[in-house]
């Protein structure tokens, strides 16, 4: 294929296996090319003003500032670069400062490689197109932050973690195990987009989804 047809591609990950991965499935494809890779955030977005590419495929997790600082830098080094995140998580606060940041598309990374292909294309196709790849929850949250709700379960055992109860305890109060007290806590963290227990109690509070246990709003 000429090379006017191609679309450039720069990898952006930490691994090398993953970059590796990568690679070897874009460059199956006649249309795609890798034209170079990033370790970390401070190397990608000189790679991406060299380069100019297309489209540039960034871990979420890369070392350096934060992926939300390294989009708006590789931007800023070039306009009409489209990146696409490739993500372990989809809290709906990251998936919002992302794409206030300017990013096109959001994959997680159980996403195929037939939806990486098509992402790109869709991207390259249509410069006004985001493609996101998350729980319809996350989405409508980072849509629209107002819409967080916590299940009847999660706002309890959120209320007892208010009142400064150990999983154990909560596990024990509610005659739940200690594994499913967890679980529930890892679905409010994802919900809230908080990083602690004290952070989640603190955003539930602010959002009205509790209240505590003296009746401070």
């Amino acid at each position: 294929m000429d090379r006017s047809h191609r679309t450039d591609v720069v990898v952006v990950d930490d691994h090398v296996l993953v970059r590796e991965g990568v690679r070897e499935i874009l460059e199956a494809e006649k249309d795609l090319t890798v034209v170079g890779e990033a370790g970390d955030a401070a190397m990608a977005v000189q790679l991406v003003a060299e380069r100019r590419p297309a489209v540039v495929l960034l871990d979420v997790d890369i070392p350096g500032p934060g992926a939300a600082t390294t989009v708006r830098r590789m931007l800023a080094a070039s306009p009409c670069t489209a990146v696409i995140i490739i993500s372990m998580f989809d809290g709906p606060q990251l998936v919002r400062a992302l794409l206030n940041a300017g990013v096109r598309g959001y994959l997680l990374k159980s996403a195929t490689k037939h939806e990486l292909v098509a992402a790109i294309r869709s991207i390259r196709a249509d410069r006004t197109r985001l493609v996101i790849s998350v729980s319809r929850e996350s989405l409508a949250q980072a849509v629209d932050p107002g819409a967080v709700t916590l299940s009847e379960r999660e706002t309890e055992i959120l209320g007892l973690t208010a009142e400064a109860l150990s999983n154990t305890q909560i596990a024990a109060r509610l005659q739940l195990s200690e594994a499913t007290v967890k679980r529930h806590l890892r679905n409010i963290f994802t919900k809230l987009g908080a990083v602690s227990r004290i952070d989640a109690v603190n955003r539930a509070v602010a959002a009205s989804l509790i209240v505590r246990r003296d009746g401070t709003p």
